[in-house]
């Protein structure tokens, strides 16, 4: 309720957005609809407390229903018609996100990791804190997303995200939806037990889950339709993730949409290991996140004047997790243009 209230016109736009984006990606407005309740009845039958916090929102907001469960969806109702009609030609190159994380990789040593999320131009989101039994989880969300989907909490674990896309991909898929996986993953009170929220059930659409542990360490996961894979931190180095898959043939998975010269998530994952030699400085790490080598397609994103506005990426947060501190950096908007704040549990 509070965050329907709180975020009322933020979600509003969202709504306005996400919709937009999604009748440009291809789909129907009777298909719209009909995905976004098949979801909103994968939320019911999944989790009965994620659909009370959708109710919330949703009564909260004055918002339609079936309109929060398309924001709660449209990871899945977005990337499901990327892979199904093809990407737009000016996101084919430039979009999403860089990962990054490692244990004693960074002064200061313990588990630390982060990202730059970069996405629409346009889109709201707010940070989150609420209690799960005895921890305390803080994150990220969009507007009207009921649970977050960058952050960390009490027990010392974190997550961060990338997108992924495969040719198999579906969004008729009876899986567990993967703002529900991000929700319950920032909820855990063990590495094992949020790599296992991460792998378990296999999804409808792709994804990787970058997750830290005090206690075990720092793991990127894979998953596609087709499986997972878990790629554990096993050198001084930070482990880097963009949006594309490190070993695709490990599980057989086609990457159709890159095809189309999406030379983005390569240089960018290729520069983050570059910059971040260990152990890295926070001046060090801030400073990748705030790199413009590539111009257009480089880690710190700005949008491009000559793309269609509807189809306009920049760096939307810049999060930077220390998970033994139990502390929050970021900055809304790309890196470069603000300091970091610090927010703690």
């Amino acid at each position: 309720m509070q965050h329907g209230r709180q975020l009322k016109d933020q979600i509003a736009n969202n709504i306005e957005v996400y919709r937009s984006r999604m009748l440009t990606s291809g789909l129907k407005e009777d298909q719209l609809a009909e995905r976004s309740q098949r979801y909103l009845g994968q939320f019911t039958g999944k989790d009965a407390a994620y659909r009370a916090i959708m109710d919330g929102i949703a009564e909260g907001s004055g918002q339609a229903l079936l309109d929060i469960a398309l924001l709660n969806a449209r990871y899945e109702l977005l990337y499901s018609a990327w892979s199904e009609f093809g990407k737009p030609t000016a996101e084919s190159i430039r979009s999403e996100c860089t990962s990054f994380g490692g244990r004693d990789a960074f002064e200061g040593g313990g588990v630390q990791l982060g990202q730059n999320w970069d996405w629409f131009t346009g889109i709201e989101g707010a940070l989150l804190q609420w209690k799960s039994g005895e921890t305390t989880v803080l994150g990220f969300t969009e507007a009207g997303v009921a649970g977050a989907k960058i952050g960390l909490n009490s027990a010392g674990i974190g997550l961060c995200v990338n997108g992924l896309g495969a040719s198999a991909d579906d969004w008729k898929a009876d899986s567990v939806p993967f703002h529900l996986r991000t929700w319950r993953i920032l909820q855990s009170t063990s590495f094992e037990q949020a790599v296992g929220y991460a792998v378990a059930p296999r999804p409808a659409c792709s994804a990787n889950f970058f997750v830290g542990s005090v206690d075990g360490g720092v793991a990127t996961v894979e998953t596609s339709p087709l499986g997972s894979r878990v790629i554990y931190q096993d050198t001084a180095e930070p482990l880097v993730h963009a949006n594309h898959f490190r070993t695709p043939e490990a599980l057989g998975v086609h990457q159709s949409w890159l095809e189309s010269g999406r030379v983005s998530t390569y240089h960018r994952c290729e520069r983050m290991e570059t910059l971040l030699d260990a152990p890295v400085s926070a001046e060090d790490l801030h400073a990748a996140m705030r790199d413009h080598e590539g111009g257009a397609i480089a880690i710190c994103r700005h949008p491009v004047e000559t793309d269609p506005a509807e189809l306009q990426t920049h760096t939307a947060l810049a999060a930077h997790l220390e998970l033994d501190a139990g502390r929050f950096n970021y900055t809304w908007g790309p890196p470069c243009e603000s300091e970091f704040t610090t927010v703690s549990l």
